[in-house]
């Protein structure tokens, strides 16, 4: 067990018998602990005990017909290698924004880095048929972001899924993979190789025990941590009847930010973004239309973690905050210079620097973000000092 969870290994083992109970699910897993102070208590309880913890008789029975090493797959699988992990959330690298919604799952299998889940990050989705438009916008998107410092979180399925995690693989940002089965079975076959590489340099997530196949009706509990563990969700491409559209409405339920991306009217795979979009979901065009309706987001997030040394996909949205301004990339400083105490419009900023529109865009993003410069509406940037609230 490379990184031991903050439970006794006999706590852990209880949770881990329980979660393997049909019936049991998150909202039961947590009365059991509430109830009884913990698992190791609650299976000692009687079927009364249990129901007045407000266990259901299903879920009972289930418990009851467990043979005694149920778990027994799970504890191997967890001291099997060091990139095993079991998370509880007591944890303190269990996601801190998953740990928010409702149906927190109280168990999450990791195949990876555990440390870096509560890197800030954007969801990815749409459909396993994409069209070459949907391809590449997924790549330019995620690509994007990792470049910005946000992780890319998807479900490995073929298609804008797998587009997203690649493209943020390349360019040499974090990415993680939830799944809807168990970490010991590699679904989709066909993206063994990406799985691997997304085990190096990010972590591959499930809430379901070692041996459990993926079924379809795994794919919509899957989907909600997809979205709960983001700050939003980027729908690329969808279908009217798109599974993909259940992870959007998971993350209204959750608060998230819903964004999709529009397309022709022709296309049979743009009207599931066109649905959400007459639903409320965000019109984007450019990864930096997302990049600008977090910010205020990340920004809360950032001054609460700016104690702790930033993770390796933290660095792009963290580096600027603790330097001197003396000591800020040439091209930061650069646009820092270019901006006066008064509003001036972006593509003023630009001819001033002579970047481009999309550096300019981003590096006016992360300095927002440290406290360098305010965004005044319509466009216009001014920085901030002595006087002007900083």
């Amino acid at each position: 067990m490379s990184s031991p969870t903050p439970l006794a290994d006999e706590e852990l083992r209880a949770r881990l018998h329980f979660w393997r109970a049909k019936g049991i699910g998150p909202g039961s897993m947590r009365r059991i602990v509430e109830h009884f102070g913990s698992a190791v208590n609650a299976r000692q309880a009687s079927d009364n005990a249990l129901r007045e913890a407000g266990l259901k008789a299903e879920g009972i029975a289930a418990y009851r017909a467990l043979p005694r090493d149920a778990a027994a797959p799970d504890w191997h699988w967890l001291n099997a290698a060091d990139q095993h992990h079991i998370l509880v959330p007591e944890d303190p690298h269990y996601p801190a924004l998953l740990k928010r919604i409702r149906t927190a799952p109280p168990l999450l299998f990791v195949l990876g880095n555990p440390e870096l889940l509560n890197d800030p990050q954007i969801a990815m989705v749409g459909s396993r048929n994409p069209t070459q438009g949907g391809k590449e916008n997924a790549r330019a998107f995620a690509a994007h972001f990792a470049a910005n410092g946000l992780t890319v979180t998807s479900g490995l399925a073929v298609g804008i899924d797998a587009h997203s995690h690649e493209a943020a693989l390349e360019a040499g940002g974090n990415t993680f993979a939830v799944v809807a089965n168990g970490l010991d079975i590699m679904y989709p076959l066909r993206n063994r190789s990406l799985a691997a590489r997304i085990v190096a340099q990010g972590a591959i997530v499930s809430e379901f025990p070692i041996g459990t196949a993926a079924h379809p009706q795994h794919f919509p509990r899957r989907n909600r941590i997809i979205s709960g563990m983001s700050f939003g969700v980027l729908i690329v491409e969808a279908a009217l009847q798109s599974g993909t559209l259940v992870t959007a409405r998971h993350a209204m339920e959750q608060g998230r930010e819903v964004f999709a991306i529009p397309g022709s009217i022709h296309n049979p795979l743009a009207r599931g973004c066109h649905h959400l979009i007459r639903q409320g979901a965000k019109l984007v065009e450019t990864a930096t239309d997302i990049l600008e309706e977090i910010a205020p987001q990340l920004n809360v997030w950032l001054q609460q973690d700016k104690a702790t040394p930033p993770a390796q996909g933290q660095l792009a949205l963290g580096a600027v905050a603790s330097l001197p301004l003396d000591e800020i990339d040439p091209e930061y400083a650069q646009v820092l210079d270019a901006l006066g105490y008064e509003a001036l419009p972006i593509d003023q900023i630009i001819l001033n620097t002579g970047l481009t529109a999309e550096a300019v865009s981003s590096i006016l993003l992360m300095l927002e973000l440290q406290g360098f410069v305010a965004a005044c509406g319509g466009g216009h940037y001014m920085r901030m000092g002595p006087g002007n609230g900083n």
